[in-house]
């Protein structure tokens, strides 16, 4: 049963009241603010409603309804003023307050009954509102505390995936797999400098995280070319030289023949790198010739990254380069135009890639 809180210092009010509503209500009677703030206080989840007079002796209704707000109890509680107040003022004031509804003294034993009824069943409603956006809240956290795990576990695979690619490539080049970690490594440092001075390349942390995963992937065309050009210790003919360079394109065919193996935006990054890698700024790169800004951006830093990597590396067709030679070549165009705004931010982590590459060549030398 619902228990209603009446307050008046009139006990033939308090009595009247309690006699319209005692078939519905258990009835709570305080003659006075304080004690019916103490009642609150000691009956606080129990009172359902409170019937409340405004001019009493001691603290009167206006204060009862500001302990009251202060307590938060409006926001649950629906509070009805009885008063004899007729003045507009005093009604406006209850309602800035908080208060559910307002009649006047003398009152109507019926017009009291339905207002008090509508107004626990409209708190009653609101209450089980509230309750039902909680739990679904809970449930909505659940979920997506399950969805975050799946997308880690997703990316963690994803990861394995493009490793285990970049590995088979390794294998086929005749390499030791430190080709493919150094790129990563290089790829990072000059990502997360751009992330710095190029905003406008809208690289975030996580997009790097995604970048520098699939550049494993950027030569995995390299297992279609036949090994005659592959392997070849010389200089490549032209001929040759147009076959190796298809390894752009039969890498995007590769990856498409895994299509659903991962997400969208790793599948993306993964084809842009693979393809375009080999684009210059000027035009003049492979496969489609593309120009400027239509390279990808994440194509863009691996390409840097592969190119330096390459120089500074020995090859079954050629010897290493200086770290100096390497940056000067770059720089200078001779590996093909690249951006200015990519060389500046190359320019400032030239010797956090020279410690990468000489770490790298240690550890694969123990």
């Amino acid at each position: 049963m619902y228990k209603a809180l009446i307050v008046d210092d009139l006990e033939i009010n308090r009595e009247l009241l309690a006699e319209i509503l005692e078939d519905e209500y258990s009835i709570v009677l305080a003659e006075n603010g304080q004690q019916a703030l103490d009642i609150l206080t000691t009956e606080d989840n129990g009172i359902s409603v409170v019937l409340l007079d405004l001019v009493m002796p001691g603290m009167d209704g206006y204060q009862v309804l500001e302990e009251m707000s202060s307590r938060s109890l409006l926001d649950r509680i629906p509070v009805l003023v009885i008063s004899a107040e007729s003045a507009v003022m005093a009604e406006r004031r209850c309602f800035d307050m908080g208060v559910m509804d307002f009649i006047h003294k003398p009152f109507d034993s019926v017009l009291i009954r339905k207002r008090v009824e509508n107004m626990v069943e409209l708190v009653d409603y609101k209450n089980q509102l509230e309750e039902k956006v909680r739990e679904q809240t809970d449930t909505l956290r659940e979920q997506n505390g399950l969805l975050r795990e799946q997308a880690r576990k997703l990316k963690e695979r994803n990861t394995k995936m493009i490793d285990v690619l970049g590995a088979v490539v390794e294998s086929r080049n005749l390499e030791s797999g430190e080709h493919i970690k150094r790129v990563k490594g290089f790829t990072r440092l000059l990502g997360e400098q751009l992330m710095q001075e190029c905003p406008e390349y809208g690289l975030t942390q996580e997009k790097m995280e995604i970048i520098v995963s699939a550049a494993a992937l950027h030569d995995v065309g390299k297992i279609a070319i036949p090994d005659s050009v592959l392997l070849k210790p010389g200089k490549l003919t032209k001929e040759e030289f147009e076959e190796m360079k298809t390894h752009t394109i039969r890498g995007c065919e590769i990856l498409d023949n895994v299509e659903g193996a991962w997400d969208e935006e790793y599948g993306r990054y993964c084809y842009e790198i693979c393809r375009y890698h080999h684009e210059r700024y000027d035009g003049r790169g492979y496969p489609d010739g593309l120009c400027g800004e239509e390279i990808p951006v994440a194509a863009q830093i691996v390409g840097i990254a592969d190119v330096y990597d390459a120089l500074v590396s020995e090859r079954v067709y050629k010897g290493a380069f200086t770290e100096e030679e390497a940056f000067n070549m770059i720089q200078g165009g001779e590996c093909g135009l690249f951006s200015d705004r990519i060389l500046a931010g190359f320019a400032h982590v030239r010797a956090a890639f020279k410690e990468l590459a000489l770490n790298q060549k240690n550890h694969a030398a123990q």
